[in-house]
């Protein structure tokens, strides 16, 4: 048997991979994140699958099931949400499969950052305004932050940022940001994003806190903060230029040559 990790999207049931839904859909097992992943994709589990919702197990309890599955013979599909790279406590459920001997395989998913910028309609990663984007997080219950990754240290490349989990501390993200973006710098907070119910709020970062705090808004938002945001009369990309030489397409001048 064989655990199969699926990254099942940020929550609108079709982002999923097909290769995820293959898994889910020839899988005995299946352990899902209950309370972000949507129930419509348990329905592509085979007739009898055990499904089990591991919102209110802890980690034991979660490896109890797979020795379960390993001892009966029966692939199990874990599903989480998002993507399976970044915060998906995914690394700790593997160190302890790597010791009982039991295989896995990882199916990545659509990422949370990347259905935040879709809903907001923008390319995080813009020419010569910003070439980069960094994902990063405030310290919390779960997982606190070196001191190495605090968000003024990121926030020294001015470069854009994609901060998840931390709409609750939305104060304390704009206070230290605010010094080296500055107040009218664009901004964005993304909630539920995919979901039916999706909110999308746009403004500045000095403005962004008191939005949010007007919404409400809690949990299952990306904030993203960048000129790359908001940025118009910015220089095309040399990709798709008629005079850029290129390997499946030379420039129109070496063509008229």
């Amino acid at each position: 048997m064989t655990v199969h990790f699926i990254g099942a999207g940020p929550g609108a049931p079709d982002l999923i991979t097909v290769r995820g839904r293959t898994l889910v859909a020839s899988s005995p097992v299946c352990l899902y994140a209950g309370s972000i992943v949507p129930p419509e994709i348990l329905a592509w589990c085979p007739s009898g699958a055990r499904i089990v919702d591991t919102a209110p197990l802890d980690l034991d309890a979660i490896v109890a099931e797979y020795v379960r599955a390993h001892e009966s013979g029966e692939d199990v599909a874990r599903l989480h949400s998002g993507d399976l790279s970044i915060w998906s406590a995914m690394g700790e459920q593997i160190r302890r499969l790597e010791a009982l001997g039991i295989p896995y395989t990882i199916t990545p998913g659509v990422p949370a950052f990347a259905a935040a910028a879709a809903a907001i309609g923008r390319e995080l990663t813009v020419p010569e305004v910003g070439q980069s984007v960094v994902l990063t997080r405030t310290s919390g219950r779960a997982s606190s932050m070196p001191e190495t990754e605090r968000l003024s240290v990121f926030a020294q490349t001015k470069t854009t940022l994609a901060i998840h989990l931390s709409i609750h501390v939305i104060e304390q993200v704009t206070e230290e940001l605010l010094p080296f973006y500055g107040a009218d710098c664009p901004a964005a907070v993304v909630w539920r994003a995919s979901w039916p119910d999706e909110r999308v709020l746009m403004g500045s970062l000095g403005t962004l806190a008191a939005m949010v705090r007007a919404e409400k808004l809690e949990r299952t938002a990306v904030i993203l903060v960048g000129q790359t945001l908001a940025a118009r009369d910015f220089r095309e990309s040399a990709l798709y230029s008629a005079n850029y030489d290129r390997r499946f397409r030379p420039s129109s001048r070496e063509s008229n040559a």
